[in-house]
């Protein structure tokens, strides 16, 4: 990198001290800062034929003012000024809003220049600028294409624009080549001095488009070089444990399961027991639908870890989970002798210290629990296996400290809310990713349909209908109690209307995160044992509640919750035998909530939900945090991008496996930027 571009951006001509100041809000402090800053959208100047104008698009284009303008005037300072102007034998209203000074000036026969909104159904142009002809003045953007940028109150575009011309003939010449000779040309990239040029300044939209497609793949290959090389050097500089897995013993096991695997569920089992057996630290993501079995998966991972000689660990979020899964595997791993427990916040003092007891002395083979499994207290006497459930739910620290328990153990995430493989390429590029992508056989869809508020008397017949089967009902409500600013349906009154509406026939539960820990079990068991028949609930059923006869999910004001969200929901229905429903109850008012409302009863699909969701909401959203490890990049879009942030993930999996990357001259650029990382500074080695 050329030190010329490190330079303060003062180095350019015209930015001083105090330019330099307003600047570094734009986060601009160098040469190369500003050369990077890049516009995030083109006007397009150059005269355009009428004809190929389509409605709505901004257009420039030349005529004749024709008639007399007429100006209307709104209260003291708005006005609508407009005039008829004819373009190749073509009239169009030319409109201009609060520029009624001009009146004077739009002289019958005077030749003017539009720049403006172009209504074509109506013949009409929003003016944004103008130019008169007649001047004598050219205008800097006539015929050409600008660039827009983001930028602050006390800095113009036009300034930006200039800034960024004069750092260009100053500094232009210093930019160096970083990518590759052969990327260059298997991807018909240009070189990056003539991407950077070609963005700010292109001769046509597909020069700027050439531009951006070069500088964007970089961004990636550069982002994904950096996962790839963390984790080469962290399997290389970690030692794991490699388990003397029983695979005879786990056959079997897998044999006496009392149903067949997938072959999804198959093949992540083989990868992940094949991460157990090696050298390093397994760091993997295992990511699957609702229902699609990962619970059995991981039950087979502890297993294999057992047999090896090693405890394992399994977190979840909610105790109402960890409840559910010590059930689970209890049932699969006790008649193998395997003893499990479980450690939660609402264990006895005495139960507890029975259980770090035997986790501390080995008798405990399997631990399941909430983040009390990370308390000081809590020591392993052989851990090789960790398993967090619902990972993003966790912070990084908590799943590190959790690790640290055991002597580098294996670590496997799992999480039900499908990450479309953009954002899990990206936020998780540091692990393995496995992904069940198939749903046990027998399973029914489940039918979605989308009613409005009027139609809750059908949608409450249906439900009774369901009932008299021996069926069991969810409805769910985004809120506890009333709320005086949010027209929304309330759990309690939802409760309430429903006893009422079902009398003494069916009884009716009500489950919010306001309720003790206790009573929320409580109702859960009943609801199980089904002497609870409509469970009235917020979203705290969202994550692993498993009630096979239920098979109706009631979800009012659907509108008002996430797609992630909704799918969870829905997912708690369809996991038994029987046919089973979804149906959202919503009015909605703006477009994306109506989107939500199509793509629910469109799909099942997990990950085609998830997809969707992205385009949506965008990735800073996805994960409802802004602590999801997602990187900020400057023109890069994984949702526009996902195809090419394969390609440079590929790339770069293959530049760091490759030997010739750490020695040849050639790549030196990229070992640098590697280097410019604190992690990798005493790694790698130029």
């Amino acid at each position: 990198m050329s030190e010329k571009l490190l330079q303060p951006v003062t180095a350019v001509k015209g930015i001083g001290a105090e330019r330099a100041q307003e600047l570094s809000a734009l986060r601009i402090q160098t040469v190369l800062d500003l050369l990077e800053h890049f516009p995030y959208r083109y006007e397009d100047y150059r005269v355009r034929d009428l004809a190929e104008a389509e409605e709505g698009e901004k257009i420039t284009i030349i005529g004749r003012v024709y008639g007399e303008p007429a100006a209307r005037f709104f209260g003291k300072k708005k006005s609508k000024l407009s005039v008829k102007v004819v373009v190749d034998n073509v009239v169009v209203t030319a409109i201009w809003f609060n520029r009624h000074f001009l009146k004077n000036q739009l002289q019958a026969g005077r030749e003017i220049m539009l720049s403006g909104k172009f209504e074509r159904s109506r013949l009409q142009l929003v003016v944004s600028e103008h130019h008169f002809m007649d001047t004598g003045k050219v205008p800097v953007q006539e015929g050409s294409i600008q660039p827009v940028y983001s930028t602050v109150a006390s800095v113009q575009v036009k300034q930006i624009r200039k800034w960024i011309a004069t750092a260009l003939e100053q500094f232009g010449d210093e930019i160096d080549e970083i990518l590759p000779g052969f990327l260059l040309q298997k991807y018909r990239l240009m070189t990056r001095r003539e991407a950077i040029r070609n963005i700010h300044y292109p001769a046509s939209i597909h020069d700027g488009k050439q531009g951006r497609r070069r500088l964007a793949f970089e961004e990636l290959l550069l982002f994904q070089l950096k996962m790839q090389a963390y984790h080469a050097v962290n399997r290389q500089t970690t030692s794991g444990i490699p388990q003397k897995i029983a695979m005879d013993r786990v056959g079997e096991f897998v044999h006496a399961l009392p149903f067949p695997l997938t072959n999804a569920q198959k093949r992540v089992v083989k990868e992940i027991l094949t991460d157990m057996r090696a050298q390093y630290s397994m760091n993997r993501l295992l990511q699957g639908d609702v229902g699609s079995g990962k619970t059995v998966v991981a039950a087979i991972a502890l297993f294999a870890a057992v047999s090896a000689g090693f405890q394992g660990a399994l977190m979840v979020p909610t105790e109402i989970l960890a409840e559910q899964h010590y059930g689970s595997l209890r049932e699969l791993l006790e008649p193998w002798g395997i003893e499990v427990a479980l450690l939660s916040g609402s264990a006895t003092v005495r139960q507890r210290r029975d259980i770090l007891a035997g986790l501390q002395s080995g008798m405990t083979n399997v631990v399941v629990g909430t983040h009390a499994l990370i308390q000081e207290d809590v020591y392993f006497d052989r851990l090789g296996l960790v398993i967090t459930d619902e990972q993003h739910r966790f912070g990084v620290e908590q799943r590190r400290i959790l690790r640290e328990k055991g002597l580098q153990p294996d670590v496997l995430f799992m999480t039900a809310t499908p990450i479309p493989r953009t954002l899990a390429i990206t936020a998780f590029g540091d692990m393995d990713v496995s992904t069940i992508d198939e749903l046990p056989a027998g399973r029914k869809p489940i039918e979605t349909y989308f009613v409005r508020h009027a139609m809750l008397d059908r949608v409450l017949s249906f439900v009774r209908k369901e009932l008299e089967k021996g069926r069991q009902a969810y409805v769910i409500s985004p809120l506890i109690e009333e709320s005086e600013k949010l027209d929304l349906q309330n759990a309690i009154d939802v409760h309430t209307q429903l006893t009422h509406y079902f009398g003494g026939e069916f009884k009716v539960g009500l489950m919010h995160g306001r309720l003790p820990s206790r009573e929320k079990d409580e109702v859960m068991q009943q609801f199980s044992r089904n002497e609870i028949h409509v469970l009235v609930s917020t979203t705290v059923v969202e994550v692993g509640v498993n009630v096979p006869n239920a098979s109706v999910m009631v979800i009012y004001d659907a509108e008002r919750f996430g797609l992630a969200q909704l799918h969870q929901l829905r997912g708690r229905v369809g996991r038994g035998a029987e046919q089973s429903y979804c149906i959202l109850i919503a009015d909605p008012k703006s477009e994306v909530g109506k989107e939500r409302m199509r793509i629910m009863t469109e799909t099942n699909d997990g990950f085609e939900v998830a997809r969707r969701d992205l385009e949506l909401r965008g990735p800073g959203d996805f994960f409802g945090t802004k602590q999801s490890g997602l990187p900020e990049f400057k023109i890069a879009d994984v949702v526009q991008d996902y195809r090419m942030l394969e390609v440079a993930r590929e790339e770069a999996a293959a530049l760091i496996g490759s030997k010739r990357f750490w020695k040849e001259p050639e790549y030196s650029p990229l070992r640098r930027y590697l280097r410019q990382d604190e992690y990798f500074l005493e790694k790698i080695k130029d």
